[in-house]
């Protein structure tokens, strides 16, 4: 696969460059079988998951890596402090399998900006990923520092999990995409109907029949599954209950607010 040149190709360059130098790492793509041993050990050291849930193998990463895919490294000189490793996919997109580094760094944004100028030097204009829509801190992340948008639901999509992170639950995902040649859709100016609220940690149904719509996420949900199951387990009932009813019947997320909760265009609303 050839790569790009141009102004946009060298201001995401730089961009990336920027970002990785303020948190202090360097970011490159990996090669090598030795590298691809320091992501398993990375992404083990994250999510502890059992030896057959393992979030990519060795063998895939080379694979990858072969084929013209994606597989990155962010270092602090000599360590490895965050990976990311994505798949060609259909429709001129890279889909991002599987990002993990130090929270609360930079890091991992830093990798995204990265995969970004990787992207746009390969003719590629749009990121694909999944991620957990009952945890927080990946929803503010994905929608509002990338503006990516939810294109979809899925329901158990990778089965159950066995890992220390997602702690025997439900798989249940958000389809992202990540458009790198336009700008995202943005919410409409309040009112706002509650489809979901919170109470006492606890989700509370409300109205879903608005034009837009809120629906609330947990404070911590890996925190709180370990220290409540059925609570735990109430919010993946109700999100995908909610959340994924709304945008199997056309909604669209739109937004996320600062109080932790997804906005939501609904069909009749336009």
């Amino acid at each position: 696969m050839g790569r790009r040149t141009g102004k946009a190709v060298e201001g995401a360059r730089r961009v990336a460059e920027e970002a990785a130098l303020r948190t202090g790492v360097t970011i490159r793509e990996l090669h090598r079988i030795p590298e691809f041993k320091d992501v398993h050990r990375l992404f083990d050291d994250i999510w502890h998951p059992d030896p057959a849930n393992a979030p990519v193998s060795v063998e895939l990463m080379i694979g990858f890596a072969h084929t013209g895919g994606y597989v990155a490294g962010a270092y602090e000189g000599e360590r490895l402090v965050g990976a990311s490793v994505g798949f060609l996919a259909a429709g001129g997109a890279l889909h991002s399998h599987v990002t993990g580094a130090a929270i609360g760094r930079g890091i991992g944004y830093a990798l995204k900006l990265h995969q970004r100028a990787w992207c746009l030097e390969h003719d590629l204009t749009r990121i694909t990923w999944t991620f957990d829509p009952l945890v927080r801190r990946n929803a503010r992340f994905n929608l509002v520092k990338l503006g990516a948008r939810p294109t979809g639901y899925a329901e158990n999509f990778y089965g159950v999990m066995a890992d220390a992170i997602n702690e025997g639950d439900e798989s249940d995902r958000l389809f992202m995409a990540w458009r790198l040649d336009g700008e995202p859709e943005q919410p409409p100016p309040p009112p706002y109907t509650v489809a979901l609220g919170v109470a006492d940690e606890r989700p509370v149904k409300g109205r879903a029949d608005g034009p837009v719509t809120l629906v609330a996420t947990p404070h911590d949900i890996e925190t709180l599954r370990r220290r409540d199951p059925g609570a735990g387990k109430a919010w993946r009932l109700a999100v995908r209950e909610v959340l994924g009813g709304l945008m199997r019947q056309g909604g669209r997320v739109t937004g996320f607010t600062d109080a932790g909760e997804y906005v939501v265009v609904t069909r009749q609303s336009g």
